[in-house]
């Protein structure tokens, strides 16, 4: 299944997270003109690596921000864009332009410390927005349950659209890092939990922490 627009539009326009869309973009065209060694310095430089923030605090806790506008491939970005223009219009709407940028950086840095309490000593990279895109995502869920978003679905050689439950959407999303996850656990403890380049306890710490911070940040106040 391939989402494709929430059929719950919010009635103003979201500057922020097209903003973001926007910087998410711009930061990964400057990945993509970098030669390979000038690209590995700039992500050593920005990207979240546990073992510096473990052993230099002061100088690295900037990368829980830095790294989540940063992406590993055109998939990558594009799948998290999607998601983010999918969903983070309505919690925008919510929360207001101002609190929204700060719940989805704050989700973004405690989803980024999820994945680093895995793995302190882990020498892996950490990067993308993944992890403030699933506390939206967790955000979403409490406060539009019953929404839908048209979905496209690939049969064979067919191809058809059809209205599923976000319930649905998100709640897949979420199991497959779950299951990942707890999998990935069975096979170190002193690295940074990562399959295949993706911080899945990134992705369950930033939902579950945007399930707890979304209520305190207004999603649920009265227009």
């Amino acid at each position: 299944m391939f989402p494709l627009y929430d059929e719950n539009p919010a009635r103003t326009t979201p500057y922020f997270t097209y903003g973001l869309i926007g910087m998410n973009i711009l930061v990964f065209i400057h990945e993509v003109s970098l030669s390979n060694a000038q690209l590995s310095q700039f992500l050593n430089q920005y990207a979240l690596i546990p073992q510096e923030l473990t052993t230099n605090w002061n100088r690295e806790w900037i990368t829980l921000f830095t790294s989540q506008f940063l992406h590993g491939g055109w998939w990558h970005l594009i799948s998290n864009m999607l998601f983010l223009w999918i969903f983070g219009n309505n919690i925008e709407e919510r929360l207001g332009h101002v609190k929204y940028l700060i719940f989805y950086l704050a989700c973004g840095a405690l989803a980024a410390l999820s994945q680093w309490f895995i793995g302190m000593n882990s020498e892996i990279p950490s990067l993308g927005a993944s992890g403030a895109i699933s506390g939206v995502l967790g955000a979403y869920i409490i406060r539009f349950p019953q929404a839908r978003v048209m979905t496209l679905v690939f049969l064979g050689f067919f191809i058809t659209t059809i209205r599923v439950p976000a319930l649905v959407i998100i709640g897949l999303f979420i199991v497959q890092n779950v299951i990942s996850g707890l999998a990935s656990l069975q096979t170190a403890t002193h690295i940074s939990v990562e399959t295949g380049g993706v911080a899945y306890w990134a992705h369950i710490g930033g939902f579950a922490f945007g399930v707890i911070l979304a209520p305190l940040f207004g999603l649920f106040r009265q227009d």
